[in-house]
């Protein structure tokens, strides 16, 4: 059974499916034809929309909207999951995280203040705060393809398409307009010049 904490102020629609032990808090919306899990904890001001939400999930404060969330996961505050995501297990989406249509495997690290669209990500990836990944041209779409155990630097943009292959590093300020070779650091800014005032 559910635990609402406080029923008057919670919204769900009839055609939601809620698991056993999951806790809604106050002012949580959950619309359409969303499922939620076992054990998931959904705290205040939350909306979810035609989303699958998995077993011992912690959601704090965030919209996810048509996109299936695994188990062990924990997103937000603020996080905002645009329509088409597929989050595996025990990820952590963080404040400010937004994506959209993108696959993303297990134990990756999205913490903080990053774009994440039309992106596969496979196991163990670190992606640092304020990156950006840029999958618009101005006509079309792209996909970027991030491999296992890869480290995103933070404030780095990467332009897709890209593929950063298993194994590699983009140093943190980054543009990263190439595909980055397994086991390799790429690092893609001006040089630092200083010069006497």
């Amino acid at each position: 059974m559910a635990n609402l904490i406080d029923p008057k102020t919670t919204y769900i629609d009839d055609t939601v499916i809620l698991g056993e032990n999951c806790t809604i808090y106050p002012n949580v919306m959950i619309k359409g034809n969303s499922k939620i899990g076992d054990n998931t904890t959904i705290f205040m001001g939350s909306y979810i929309e035609d989303s699958e939400i998995g077993c011992n999930n912690t959601i704090y404060t965030s919209y996810i909207i048509s996109s299936t969330v695994g188990d062990g996961n924990t997103i937000g505050p603020y996080a905002y999951m645009r329509a088409g995501n597929n989050v595996h297990d025990n990820n952590r989406i963080g404040s400010f995280v937004e994506l959209k249509n993108d696959t993303i495997r297990c134990n990756v690290k999205i913490p903080h203040l990053s774009y994440v669209g039309d992106t596969s990500i496979d196991d163990n990836v670190n992606i640092g705060a304020g990156v950006k990944v840029a999958n618009y041209d101005g006509k079309e779409k792209h996909k970027t393809v991030i491999e296992a155990n890869t480290m995103v630097g933070c404030n780095s943009v990467l332009v897709a398409p890209v593929t950063l292959y298993k194994d590699s590093y983009v140093a943190a300020g980054s543009v990263i307009t190439q595909d980055v070779p397994e086991k390799s650091l790429a690092i893609a800014r001006e040089r630092q010049i200083n010069k006497s005032l």
